[in-house]
């Protein structure tokens, strides 16, 4: 899959679940989604793999329960960079959800994606 399709499918997913969650997770507009997608890759591919590192006995300790965590603090620090009148959760705990149902809609489409080939 490639980073395009990627892109798409973050975005489409933002903009689905503020449909879905619309007091927990607020996207602006389209545009705002996109940013947001393009925002949270970057994140992930420069900030996660440090904050994995470091916090590598807590989430040893909570067996791997701690990453939603961290994926729930780069969303709201993607919210921060965006700016949390465009791009905004109610709480941590709302990014959390959020990243866990993020995490659950790439899988099932690259899991469906990979069947292909």
């Amino acid at each position: 899959m490639t980073y395009f399709q990627r892109l798409i499918i973050n975005t489409l997913a933002f903009i689905s679940l503020s449909v879905l969650f619309p007091s927990m997770f607020y996207v602006n507009s389209f545009v705002i989604a996109i940013v947001a997608s393009i925002v949270l890759s970057a994140l992930n591919f420069l900030v996660k793999p440090i904050l994995h590192i470091l916090s590598l006995p807590i989430t040893l300790i909570t067996f791997g329960l701690f990453s939603f965590v961290i994926n729930g603090m780069m969303l709201k620090l993607t919210s921060v960079i965006v700016g949390e009148q465009n791009f905004a959760f109610s709480s941590l705990g709302a990014a959390i959800f959020i990243s866990l149902l993020l995490s659950m809609i790439n899988s099932i489409v690259i899991n469906k994606h990979m069947d292909r080939y």
